[in-house]
């Protein structure tokens, strides 16, 4: 680990940043990821559901979250293709369009207005930075509906970047629950002799542990409170048929609990 000018501590080995991002959230962040857990809980036993936004690389979470294997129908995907469709790079759809879009203030407001919201409803979401002018966006139509906003961000750069909305706010700080993800400033933990600048982003490993446990917890949750969740389950633990099944019962309960929005 080395010391740079700007103080930020650096790993020369990609494990040990990571091993150490995973170690700080369990030391740290289980209370929040507790509370984020209760707000899920409230919505799903009152069958509305937890909304999920990220914009660019942020959007992995919310595809961890669901659907995908291990996971369970009573979480909304919001994915805004022009904020996360990224293998373009150049040309059209390409990344200069989607990083100039999510610091258009107001965007986020559209983008919300094309949703209908339950009464129970809650969100997670999740910005490295959180200075984006979309999530902050997101983050305050989301509160003038009364919604709970849970929030994933890495609060070392958050807390040392300046505020890009007008309203002069960041993420966590419109936020109801804030868990870091214990990213470092900049993201990047690797420091390479000879190399000027750091390598191998830590907050992808930090947003994937999170979204798992609180997935885990709500999980054990639901079923001692008679509501055990319909997990995606592969065909090599429960067989082909009852994988299928499962699939199937998990997308018609999805489209039973968005139906209203």
């Amino acid at each position: 680990m080395s010391d740079t000018p700007n103080n930020f501590e650096y790993e020369t080995n990609y494990l040990d940043g990571a091993r150490k991002v995973i170690d700080k959230i369990e030391l740290t962040q289980m209370q929040a990821i507790d509370q984020a857990v209760d707000i899920c809980l409230a919505s799903m036993l009152n069958h509305n559901v937890v909304h999920l936004f990220g914009s660019g690389h942020s959007r992995m979470a919310v595809e961890e979250m669901y659907p995908r294997y291990g996971s369970f129908a009573g979480f909304h995907p919001m994915v805004e293709l022009s904020l996360t469709n990224h293998h373009a790079v150049v040309g059209s759809n390409g990344q200069r369009q989607a990083m100039y879009l999510e610091n258009v203030e107001g965007f986020g407001k559209v983008i919300a207005s094309n949703f209908h919201y339950g009464e129970h409803d809650s969100i997670i979401i999740f910005s490295h930075s959180g200075t984006g002018n979309v999530v902050v966006d997101i983050a305050l139509e989301m509160k003038e509906r009364g919604i709970p906003v849970i929030a994933v961000t890495s609060l070392a750069h958050s807390q040392l970047s300046k505020p890009k909305h007008s309203s002069g706010k960041k993420l966590y700080e419109l936020a109801d629950v804030v868990i870091d993800n214990c990213a470092i400033p900049g993201d990047a933990m690797v420091k390479i002799e000879e190399l000027e600048t750091p390598v191998g982003p830590g907050s992808t490993i930090g947003n994937t542990v999170i979204v798992n446990l609180i997935k885990c917890k709500l999980a054990r949750k639901l079923t001692e409170q008679g509501q055990p969740p319909k997990v995606l389950t592969s065909a090599l633990v429960v067989g082909e048929d009852k994988s299928k099944q499962l699939f199937e019962d998990s997308y018609e309960e999805y489209w039973a609990k968005t139906r209203y929005l």
